[in-house]
């Protein structure tokens, strides 16, 4: 049997610099949920395809399923784990909280993530925008609307 060839990699996770050592074919998914114990990072589709796994790589919006941890070394990458904390949530995870933009909640934690992206770059987006900017993301149990409200309102708070 061939052991598969590992690479040292270097990642600032939610703030924390962390060196491994991974396999050369390991996703950024895999590594984020199996080797770190980050499980905010949802296994969806494995595809591309649902949004699931989006987590911020340099700020950006970034499929973790069809990202190589290799191909990150060196970035910032920032997990729904990263944002707010039970005591002090994230404007947004409030915001998803108080508008039940969060019903099953496989979505959320890439949902909030994205807005977060978009929040960073456009502080006062349209509905439109906001729309466009989580059209990635499937979700299959809102609806929508009370994602896009949560957004919008905190779009609305930093006016």
């Amino acid at each position: 049997m061939v052991e598969p060839q590992v690479e040292p990699v270097r990642l600032e996770v939610n703030g924390v610099t962390r060196r491994l050592f991974v396999a050369a074919h390991r996703t950024l998914l895999e590594t984020l949920r199996e080797d770190l114990g980050l499980t905010g990072t949802k296994h969806g589709c494995e595809l591309g395809e649902c949004g699931a796994c989006t987590v911020l790589v340099d700020g950006t919006p970034t499929l973790s399923c069809l990202t190589l941890t290799v191909e990150v070394d060196g970035a910032e990458v920032v997990t729904i784990e990263g944002l707010g904390t039970v005591g002090d949530p994230h404007p947004l995870q409030r915001a998803f909280a108080a508008h039940g933009a969060a019903q099953c909640g496989y979505c959320t934690p890439a949902m909030i993530l994205t807005a977060k992206a978009l929040l960073d770059v456009d502080p006062e987006p349209t509905r439109t925008e906001i729309a466009e900017a989580i059209a990635g993301n499937m979700c299959r149990c809102t609806g929508y609307l009370p994602i896009l409200e949560a957004i919008a309102a905190v779009a609305e708070e930093t006016r």
